[in-house]
């Protein structure tokens, strides 16, 4: 068994990789080994990440939530790697709002992206994994999967969402070779969560998590890496919760 984490010459997917913990994701499997397919909406900003990671990462557009465009940019991915054997679901967004006054134009693009764009592309990498006979996916869930959080309602629905789905990809397809798993942060201080969390309510919330604070997005990237790696080839249809012991409440 390989404890080293080592990813060597692994071909690696990471949805929404061009910044946050997609960007983290990128940079710590880069740096074990692994080829990576950064995939972004934003194309210029996933084509700039990989001039930066160089060597064999190469840069997609990619909309999660758009069939055509799964399709294609998968396929693209499949052709110029050779395979896929690591897929990181970590595009998502995140909008708030009370539930009374939640619109639909909340709620359906948070379910597109978040639950949908997670379903099409973990279904397109899959269907290549089993012709492969091996692969994992990594899908990004939350602690708003587990836990009930203020103005979250279209956000909660579609993390709890992603983990029912990964649960049932693991059941079908673990007899196959394909591991899924899915890991719940806490708040994680991106660019976008020092901005959102900062001030009295990012104070009030820490109060919450036993160990006093929000997490580091290499912290998020170290949990995907152990779930990337030959070291947990037994761990199927688990939540990896990286938050500080909020859900222990």
């Amino acid at each position: 068994m390989d404890i080293d984490f080592s990813l060597d010459n692994k071909a690696v997917l990471v949805t929404g990789g061009a910044s946050g913990i997609g960007w983290a994701i990128c940079q710590l499997f880069a740096g074990r080994g692994a080829r990576i397919a950064i995939a972004d909406l934003n194309t210029d900003s996933a084509a700039e990440r990989a001039r930066a990671l160089g060597g064999p990462a190469k840069a997609y557009g990619l909309d999660v939530t758009d069939p055509d465009s799964v399709t294609s940019t998968v396929g693209r991915v499949a052709d110029d790697f050779g395979r896929i054997d690591v897929l990181v679901n970590s595009a998502g967004i995140g909008p708030l709002a009370p539930a009374e006054e939640l619109g639909l134009d909340i709620w359906d693009p948070t379910l597109a992206v978040n639950l949908r764009g997670t379903f099409l592309v973990a279904q397109a990498v899959g269907r290549l994994m089993l012709q492969q006979g091996s692969g994992s996916i990594i899908n990004l869930a939350s602690q708003a999967a587990s836990a009930a959080l203020d103005k979250h309602a279209a956000y909660c629905a579609s993390k709890a969402g992603v983990i029912g789905l990964t649960r049932v990809l693991a059941l079908e397809w673990g007899g196959r070779g394909v591991r899924a798993n899915t890991i719940s942060p806490t708040v994680v201080l991106t660019e976008l969560g020092r901005y959102a969390w900062s001030g009295p309510e990012g104070d009030a919330f820490k109060q919450l998590i036993p160990a006093g604070r929000f997490a580091e997005p290499e912290e998020i990237a170290a949990a995907a890496l152990f779930l990337a790696s030959d070291a947990s080839l037994m761990i199927n249809g688990t939540d990896l919760p990286v938050d500080g012991g909020f859900l222990a409440r």
